[in-house]
């Protein structure tokens, strides 16, 4: 199926769990082939993450989970917009900038894992699935502005976070 990939990443991200990630795609798969005639055409990808975004939220809800309900303190946050992302092995690097590079990436992976849903959903659409803006309104079911501020607060969190991470032994 077209875009598996990136709604597994999707679902991976949100449930930090691969078992559930995977029943969440595969529920969505189900309900994507039911409403496939309710798609008008567009972007297929965007129409597809919406519906495994749903589908993640949808089971919060019916199990009762309360995982949206994030305090933020915007005045422990330092003020840091830096963007990570495409880090492409070149075949000139040697083993130790590799070696570098996949620690890095793991020290990313694990910083974006601590991040509250909210901010980790909209940085995993935007920096990893690279959508545009418009395009994470319509999956998220937000405003432009509430992207826009959980993108920019997000980035804060997860350089605080990388800080931190980097400090651990």
């Amino acid at each position: 199926m077209l875009h598996l990939d990136a709604a597994y990443n999707l679902a991976r991200w949100l449930t930090r769990n691969e078992r559930d990630a995977e029943d969440v795609v595969q529920e969505a798969c189900l309900r994507a082939f039911k409403f496939l005639d309710g798609f008008r055409g567009g972007n297929s990808r965007a129409w597809f993450l919406a519906i495994v975004r749903n589908t993640y939220y949808s089971g919060l809800k019916k199990n009762r989970l309360q995982a949206l309900n994030v305090p933020f303190d915007e005045d422990g946050i330092q003020a840091n917009n830096t963007v990570i992302s495409g880090w492409a092995t070149s075949e000139s690097e040697d083993v130790a900038s590799g070696l570098e590079r996949e620690d890095a990436k793991r020290l990313v992976r694990q910083a974006l894992d601590q991040l509250p849903g909210e901010f980790r959903e909209i940085i995993v659409l935007r920096e990893l699935e690279e959508l545009s803006y418009q395009e994470i309104t319509k999956i998220a079911q937000i405003p432009l502005g509430t992207v826009m501020s959980r993108l920019s607060r997000g980035r804060k969190l997860l350089f605080q976070t990388l800080q931190q991470v980097r400090q651990e032994p």
